[in-house]
């Protein structure tokens, strides 16, 4: 027994909330992200620049308030300029060194009473009027530290170089550090929060003409509702009016189909029923034979006419413009061939923006009918005119097809009667009279209309259609 093979579900397209909603959740994170990088480097920096400034303003303050001895020794000032630096593992720190004696070693002079005891980076030197701010690890606690360098002068002993050094644990700027990142993800994670939610409900919001054409159109589709309602905003309504079209177009095609199927075979009834009543009653020899030959001949009549009918396919909302003239030589070409004899001129007058909205074969039947007709009626000219027809407030033009004749014309009380399926204007000419029909159901399938006259120029008679735009 072979074992089935089972083919992965298909993955179920993300709804364009969730898309948006993923897209928009990710740059926020990200913009969110850069502003807390952002920001946590601004007031790490100004931390340190602050420190900074604090450390060197405390050197200043211990050199404004101590001496140096005449044995060339550091004497502090009693009170430091801030207590900490009295408090032993404040946390504060001083020092001063001096510069390397003749046996190589660096003296130092005074450290303060907080950093009695701490291994603490005291022990660069530099020239008078240099400074250096830098994070030092350090064996118990890694601090920053500021150093200056400066030249004392001491009366009638020369001057002395010494190294302040002021200090402060790192883990007072990292305590102050924390407190903000604290701060700072409190308040950037709750706005987050609030943008997406904000978010959610915009696009709630903003997909909600949506929702509501795609519920509309699943009314439409059970039957609840003939059409999409016209209150969708701007951005939906063409597409309301084009799904409105459609959906009256394939109403309109379904309801054709129908007809023409229950025309069919209501008209075929009667043919069927006379050759039944000939074979039950026994007829037969010539007059049987014509008999069947007639209702054979309707049938004929009956079907070509109704598959004509069938093939219309009328207004169509997403269909590319057709143009006119290739068309038209073809159908000349075969009718000049058909009517060799009557050396019939036909003329052409088309527009180039003159374009047909709709099916090819509605096109040719339409074409092909009205120059037929043309060429039966005409002496010895038939003149097609194609132009766009001007709509205001559609998206495209119509278009107007006339086609003159220099025939007898038709008589104005005739006009109606002649429009008539199965009437012929002349039965001694060959054809089923249901041209003119074919072309009127063509007509009011494209929702325009069929007039007939006189022609100003020709004399003959003139038919007129006209399809407006869409």
């Amino acid at each position: 027994m072979d074992a089935a093979v089972k083919t992965p579900a298909a993955r179920r397209p993300l709804s364009l909330q969730t898309r948006s909603l993923l897209a928009a959740g990710i740059a926020l994170a990200a913009f969110l992200g850069l502003t807390g990088f952002a920001l946590d480097t601004a007031i790490y920096e100004t931390l340190r620049s602050a420190l900074h400034d604090r450390l060197q303003s405390y050197a200043y303050g211990y050199l404004a308030n101590s001496e140096v001895a005449r044995s060339k020794r550091w004497s502090p000032p009693e009170i430091g300029p801030e207590p900490r630096f009295d408090r032993p593992g404040s946390g504060l720190y001083a020092g001063v060194v001096g510069p390397v004696d003749v046996d190589g070693a660096k003296s130092e002079h005074w450290r303060s009473p907080s950093a009695i005891g701490k291994d603490l980076p005291f022990e660069v030197t530099l020239k008078p009027g240099q400074s250096a701010f830098a994070l030092v690890p350090g064996k118990d606690q890694d601090v920053y530290v500021f150093s200056l360098g400066v030249m004392w002068e001491v009366p009638n002993r020369g001057s002395v170089n010494l190294t302040l050094h002021i200090a402060d644990d790192a883990a007072n700027l990292q305590a102050q550090l924390d407190v903000f990142r604290q701060t700072l993800l409190v308040y950037l994670g709750g706005l987050g929060l609030l943008l997406l939610a904000l978010l959610v409900l915009t696009l709630r919001w903003s997909l909600r003409p949506l929702r509501r054409i795609a519920g509309d159109l699943a009314r439409v589709e059970h039957g609840q509702q003939e059409r999409l309602p016209d209150r969708y905003p701007s951005e939906l309504s063409g597409l309301a009016a084009n799904l409105n079209e459609f959906i009256s177009s394939e109403r309109d095609h379904l309801k054709r189909y129908r007809n023409t199927l229950a025309d069919l075979a209501h008209s075929l009834k009667t043919p069927l029923a006379v050759m039944r009543s000939q074979l039950e009653s026994g007829a037969e020899g010539e007059e049987f034979r014509w008999t069947v030959l007639e209702q054979v001949g309707r049938m004929d009549q009956i079907v070509a006419y109704q598959l004509s009918r069938a093939a219309t396919s009328g207004h169509t909302t997403f269909v590319a413009p057709i143009r006119i003239e290739h068309y038209a030589e073809e159908i000349v070409a075969s009718l000049e061939k058909v009517y060799s004899t009557r050396n019939i001129l036909c003329e052409f007058e088309i527009a180039p923006r003159a374009l047909f909205y709709g099916e090819q074969g509605d096109l040719m039947e339409l074409l092909g009918n009205l120059l037929e007709n043309g060429f039966k009626w005409a002496r010895r000219r038939v003149v097609l005119t194609a132009r766009p027809l001007p709509s205001p407030g559609a998206r495209r033009d119509g278009l107007e097809i006339v086609v003159e004749d220099d025939g007898e014309g038709i008589a104005e009380n005739q006009v109606e009667h002649l429009l008539q399926r199965g009437v012929r204007g002349d039965e001694r000419v060959q054809g089923h009279g249901i041209g003119l029909a074919i072309v009127q159901d063509l007509v009011r399938a494209y929702r325009g209309e069929l007039s007939v006259g006189q022609s100003p120029t020709l004399g003959g008679a003139a038919f007129r259609v006209r399809i407006k735009g869409s």
